[in-house]
């Protein structure tokens, strides 16, 4: 049998978590290639921050990067040099620098790739990917450099994309100086006065990161993060979180049901001296499931009306981020605004941003220095213009998906091409999987998902009496 090859395009946390189960899931002889335009493999955006208050959201014991090993990246910060962790206790509730975390997945695929079972079988390239295109037999992964790629079977791992703008009248005031488009840029605060005012589309996860990065720096200015609701993300309570939530037969699936029981059992928790933390915690393992059999207009419904609700209680900030958030709201520098930009005007002064808050008919206006946009992610493929996205929407070799979540996919990852064709050559793990999946951000989503997939593509490159084996991984879809 000839050797086979598999090219990850996108070394980010999930492309990077993908090859690490490959390696242990594939035979020696399978060639794994790992593409990155990026400086670093295994970081991605929200990993190579340098800033060391930039936390992450899920404390240090859920963190591991594999299922059967819980305890693996605690493990390995109570063997970290002492300066490493600069001051750090490295406890299962401690929520660890972003940075740290990216560090940890960085020596994992080093390890892997220096070990003697897997030396040489993974490829690290650093290149752009122009396009994915069947070949003969297989794939070829075009580089930036022309250089044709042929393998047998390629993931998309691309992470995620900058959120698109606001829609106004007039566009113009994008391609201004007063604007910065991507809230993950290097320079996003470079030149930046420290008494200038400014506006933060969004208030989410993007903007805390922003604020915090924003008072590490000593700004002094007034800062406004606006948003259609002016929901913040909820936190993390500190200690142990106890609930009182039921065994129950089974989790509704109708929205109305669904938001009821979580109601309910919040109260009840409360009532016996829980939180409703535990509450959606507890829920999380069915949390794909219950998306799944959730019937497509109460997807949309979701969707339309009750998704920043679940986003800020679902998706919460450590203890010491909230402080720092909550004081800066005290204090009066940081304030929240509901409400929906209408447009822009660039004056002597900065730029006047008009907005009607929330549940008014009358426009507002305030005037800033900067405008940043920490609306999150975009995820609808018809808006987002990285050329080899384009490409293959283009071409047809992909499609979005119904909810504009990301790319149509099958429950095994494998990408749906424009004419709903089911393609056994090309797949798609982490964020662009939203649309089957729902949950596929945190890490312990991403890992799951890495696991299942190895064991899928593991299946396809064996030899056909190997592959007719039944796979130990398995994956609740």
């Amino acid at each position: 049998m000839t050797q086979q090859t598999i090219a990850i395009v996108g070394a980010g946390f999930s492309g990077t978590l993908l090859a690490l189960h490959l390696m242990r899931q594939c035979s020696p002889e399978t060639r794994i290639v790992l593409i990155e335009r990026n400086q670093h493999f295994g970081r991605g955006a929200a990993y190579s921050t340098g800033n060391s208050s930039h936390l992450l959201n899920v404390p240090a014991a859920k963190m591991s990067a594999f299922q059967a090993r819980p305890s693996d990246f605690l493990d390995w910060l109570k063997a970290c040099p002492p300066e490493l962790l600069d001051g750090l206790q490295p406890l299962p509730t401690t929520f660890v620098p972003r940075a740290i975390f990216g560090r940890y997945i960085s020596d994992l695929l080093e390890n892997e790739m220096k070990s003697t079972l897997h030396c040489g079988q993974l490829e690290l390239l650093r290149a752009d990917v122009t396009d994915i295109a069947p070949g003969s037999g297989g794939m070829v992964v075009t580089l930036g450099n022309g250089e044709a790629l042929p393998v047998d079977r390629a993931v998309l791992a691309v992470g995620n994309f900058p959120p698109s703008p606001p829609p106004v009248a007039d566009a113009s005031f994008y391609d201004t100086e007063h604007y910065r488009p991507d809230p993950w840029a290097p320079d996003l605060l470079d030149n930046l006065d420290p008494e200038a005012p400014l506006l933060l589309i969004g208030t989410g996860l993007t903007t805390v990161d922003t604020v915090v990065s924003l008072l590490d720096r000593a700004h002094r200015g007034p800062i406004v993060a606006l948003s259609r609701r002016g929901l913040l993300p909820q936190n993390h309570l500190l200690g142990p979180v106890k609930t009182a939530l039921p065994e129950t037969e089974e989790f509704p699936t109708r929205l109305s049901n669904l938001a009821r029981f979580l109601r309910d059992r919040s109260g009840q928790a409360r009532e016996a001296g829980g939180s409703w933390q535990a509450v959606i915690d507890e829920l999380r393992p069915m949390t794909t499931e219950i998306w799944q059999a959730m019937p497509h207009e109460d997807r949309l419904r979701f969707l339309r009306h009750l998704r920043p609700w679940w986003d800020t209680h679902r998706h919460r900030i450590s203890g010491p981020v909230a402080a720092r958030i909550a004081e800066a709201r005290r204090t009066g520098q940081l304030r929240i605004q509901a409400g929906r930009i209408r447009g822009y005007s660039v004056t002597p002064d900065g730029v006047e941003v008009t907005y009607r808050p929330r549940f008014k008919d009358e426009l507002d206006s305030l005037t800033v220095g900067r405008v940043i946009n920490c609306s999150g992610p975009e995820s609808d493929f018809g808006r987002i213009r990285d050329p080899l996205v384009r490409r293959m929407l283009d071409q047809g070799m992909v499609r979005p998906d119904a909810l504009s979540l990301g790319l149509d996919i099958t429950r095994t990852c494998a990408l749906l091409g424009r004419d709903g064709g089911i393609s056994r050559r090309l797949f798609a793990i982490g964020p662009v999987t939203k649309g089957a999946f729902w949950e596929m951000t945190a890490v312990p989503d991403i890992r799951q998902q890495a696991e299942f997939l190895a064991g899928q593509l593991a299946a396809l490159v064996k030899p056909p009496a190997v592959a007719a084996q039944s796979s130990d991984v398995s994956w609740s879809i």
